[in-house]
């Protein structure tokens, strides 16, 4: 076990206490409100607030704006809260506001997407994974499976995270990938991801980023093709979980969104109360939730924890 991770659970287990912290903390994410992997961190994030008796605000823009969600790291900075949870999908477009909020002495730590840039904001660290080497580790996988030429499917495309897991995967599969971008309509997408295997019928794998939006449609979608596609998605959903069980899909990629909400919470609480924070980055993932592991996780999916 490594130090940092050492520390992760030492805090899990110090909120778990009958201690309260009288933290005002707000999270500001990029998710959407019709993406459900963000109603888990979310859920994370309350559930935090639950455990250390801090007061957790969470927004998000309505949609993928970061205009918008800059606007809400400068409102946040104006209440002077005693922490700041932020993703980070576009450093560049992200970045003023967040280094704002640190020259104004607010504590702030980034979950899900930012890792490579945060430190150099002034972030105190950064709760997530690599989004490149979980691409890569996805293609690795694919290519091991026997995929020869796949799609990649951007269902948010100018989010640098979800840019970098087409990459990973185009480097680790090896073969002949191309990005087919979408919009975040499940629809949509299974009418995206139809077309393009119908129109080259040499495509054998698919790559989705999100379970719920693209994962699963694009299950569907390979399913009526008639043929032998490959798909996997990153993230889960308890029904995506369910192809895979049934051998409709390869595997879920885990990043456990659930600590990426609650992580962050606690240790601004225990910042605000205590002053500590971790030496380093806590990786919450990637685990590849393959047939043997998907129904251990299922039930969770359900509850909106996995």
């Amino acid at each position: 076990m490594t130090f940092t991770k050492k520390i992760a659970m030492t805090a899990v287990a110090t909120m778990m206490s009958t201690a309260v912290f009288a933290a005002d903390i707000i999270v500001v994410s990029h998710g959407q409100a019709n993406d459900p992997f963000w109603a888990i961190v979310k859920n994370g994030a309350e559930l935090a607030g639950e455990h250390t008796g801090a007061n957790v605000d969470y927004r998000a823009p309505e949609t993928f704006d970061m205009i918008a969600m800059s606007q809400l790291i400068d409102a946040a900075i104006n209440q002077e809260p005693d922490g700041l949870v932020v993703s980070i999908p576009d450093g560049d477009a992200l970045g003023p506001s967040i280094e704002k909020a640190v020259a104004a002495g607010i504590p702030v730590i980034s979950m899900n997407s930012g890792g490579d840039v945060a430190g150099s904001l002034g972030v105190l660290l950064h709760v997530g994974q690599a989004e490149y080497d979980a691409g890569l580790a996805a293609g690795m996988q694919l290519k091991e499976a026997g995929g020869k030429k796949g799609i990649c499917v951007n269902h948010e495309v100018g989010n640098v995270a979800l840019d970098q897991r087409c990459e990973g995967f185009a480097e680790g599969f090896g073969g002949d990938v191309s990005v087919l971008p979408t919009g975040n309509d499940p629809a949509e997408i299974k009418s995206k991801v139809a077309a393009a295997l119908s129109s080259d019928e040499s495509v054998d794998t698919v790559m989705a980023l999100g379970a719920s939006l693209a994962g699963e449609p694009s299950v569907e979608a390979a399913q009526e093709s008639g043929r032998d596609i490959k798909v996997a998605s990153f993230d889960l959903s308890a029904n995506f979980l369910q192809m895979v069980l049934d051998g409709k899909a390869e595997f879920g990629i885990d990043q456990q969104p659930y600590l990426q909400g609650y992580l962050p919470v606690t240790f601004l609480a225990l910042n605000k109360e205590y002053g500590t924070v971790p030496g380093g980055d806590v990786p919450s993932g990637p685990n590849l939730i393959t047939a043997d592991k998907a129904g251990q996780v299922m039930e969770l999916a359900e509850q909106g924890i996995r």
